[in-house]
């Protein structure tokens, strides 16, 4: 078996935001044992971008699923901003996702019957804590942040499919999340939108907030800062984007007819 490498993220001295060790997922299917994680080690830092790239197959996904407290590993330890994840219960670990963690998912997952600002709301009604706070005002907020203050009662049929992602954006950003993870959050969107909302992205980290980012897309890859690939349930390879593009900039050279350099 091949030795684990340490997977340390460049120039940042900041505590870890993320730090996994040793991490596995073992999926037993009688007498057969699929590894979809295997020996994982990585560390993030506050205010990093990162795209976590890989084939189907490649354990991107089930990585995406521990780091967001939605599954839990066989083996190894997790820390979140300091939390040991690993042997948390089930509301515990929900407590944990609702207090630091935004999702933004592929399908957009909003509710179809219901206006953007209380789709954007709904997080904050599973808090479990009871927080005295105007929930109304919070969605607003996170609503206006990602440029959408003027369609708060649209429903989604009545919004753009990059809308809708903003909408989705929002929803992740209202309970003020340490990180937000993402998972293919350009799959549904064509070439404009997928530039509009990676420009939102670049945005948001550049106000601090963390982000994870799955894709399968080398393109969309090259908005983050960090590329970690991903094959066979192992980190192949983890290295800082040389050419940073600017999804802004690509939005405005596509929308003036000119090929992106």
């Amino acid at each position: 078996m091949t030795a684990p490498t340490a997977t340390v993220s460049p120039g940042n001295d900041s505590p870890p935001l993320i730090e996994i060790h040793g991490i596995s997922k073992v999926y037993r299917m009688g007498t057969n044992e699929v590894y979809a994680l295997r020996q994982v080690d990585l560390l993030v830092r506050r205010g990093e971008f990162i795209a976590i790239m890989g084939t189907s197959g490649s354990g991107k996904s089930t990585m995406m699923n521990i780091l967001g407290c939605l599954d839990t590993p066989t083996s190894g330890s997790y820390r979140l901003d300091g939390v040991k994840v690993d042997g948390l219960s089930r509301n515990a670990l929900a407590d944990l996702r609702n207090a630091k963690l935004g999702f933004v998912f592929q399908g957009f997952n909003l509710l179809s019957r219901t206006s953007a600002i209380d789709n954007v709301e709904l997080p904050l009604l599973y808090d479990r804590t009871h927080t005295p706070r105007d929930t109304k005002a919070l969605a607003r907020a996170a609503l206006e942040r990602v440029g959408l203050g003027g369609r708060m009662d649209h429903h989604p049929s009545e919004l753009s499919g990059g809308q809708q992602q903003r909408v989705a954006i929002a929803r992740a950003l209202v309970t003020s999340p340490t990180l937000i993870l993402a998972d293919e959050p350009t799959g549904n969107l064509d070439s404009r939108t997928t530039l509009d909302v990676m420009s939102l992205f670049q945005e948001l980290n550049d106000q601090g907030i963390t982000i994870l980012l799955v894709t399968h897309e080398p393109e969309v890859s090259q908005y983050a800062k960090r590329i970690v690939e991903m094959r066979d349930g192992r980190i192949r390879r983890d290295h800082p984007v040389e050419n940073h593009r600017r999804a802004a900039e690509d939005l405005r050279a596509h929308d003036s007819g000119e090929v992106a350099a």
